[in-house]
């Protein structure tokens, strides 16, 4: 193996599945630490598997190729498919949350055809919330640190077209010991009624928000504005976070 050149050593090395280069290949010898630390190795894995990005974009292309490999919506049960599971602090404000089949009454279809179904907000505040542990996503604590790669949050709004309704998001990067690191908050979005019931996305990019970050609070919401009894609230669905490489 030592005779052989580096090109060919490299791959070699890239058909060897990722965890195993990084955590019994790169211990061999110095030789193998530094290709496996180098960044050709890896161009060629993310070349091998479709995963495409501009070389001058990429810092470290060990860590592009994890982050493109691990990349999911982190939120789950996002179209209450399962009814209110995985969803916490619960706010049941006036009749409550309720799901319901798109496009519903006064409603229209998402633009996305593999989404059936919506959470619906009745005549007083209604607010739902997720916490996302990111290490045991497998997000490890250096590269949270040190790469603090972007963390991408969407969600989708819409109200029922004889009905106004108000909306919030708010999103907050949190530490070990829960301290708000960095947060976003949307305006209190509004509704009127008589609207188009068209469906909104919202979304925000977290960058450059320092070391510490190891839990994402989700957090969104609304109500009716004629509080009517039932569920005329707004409509929110497909919500998703995202570590991007």
């Amino acid at each position: 193996m030592e005779s052989l050149p580096e090109a060919v050593l490299i791959r070699i090395l890239a058909s060897i599945p990722a965890v195993d280069l990084v955590l019994v290949c790169r211990l061999v010898c110095c030789q193998w630490k530094n290709l496996v630390d180098g960044a050709a190795l890896w161009i060629l894995k993310c070349q091998q598997e479709g995963l495409t990005r501009a070389e001058s974009d990429a810092e470290n292309w060990q860590n592009f190729y994890f982050l493109s490999k691990k990349r999911k919506n982190l939120i789950k049960n996002p179209c209450g498919e399962e009814d209110l599971e995985h969803w916490g602090e619960v706010e049941n404000g006036g009749d409550g949350w309720k799901i319901e089949e798109l496009p519903g009454d006064f409603g229209k279809e998402f633009p996305s055809e593999e989404v059936h179904k919506y959470f619906v907000t009745s005549y007083e505040w209604c607010k739902k919330a997720q916490v996302i542990d990111l290490r045991a996503e497998g997000y490890w604590e250096e590269l949270m640190d040190t790469t603090q790669p972007k963390i991408m949050v969407r969600d989708w709004y819409a109200g029922r077209s004889d009905a106004g309704c108000l909306y919030e998001l708010c999103v907050k990067l949190l530490s070990e010991n829960e301290d708000v690191l960095a947060e976003y908050k949307s305006e209190t979005v509004s509704i009127p009624q008589d609207n188009d019931a068209s469906w909104t996305e919202i979304s925000h990019t977290f960058s450059n928000y320092g070391p510490g970050v190891r839990f994402v609070h989700f957090e969104h919401g609304g109500q009716d504005t004629l509080f009517w009894k039932g569920w005329y609230g707004v409509r929110v669905t497909n919500s998703s976070v995202t570590v991007e490489p």
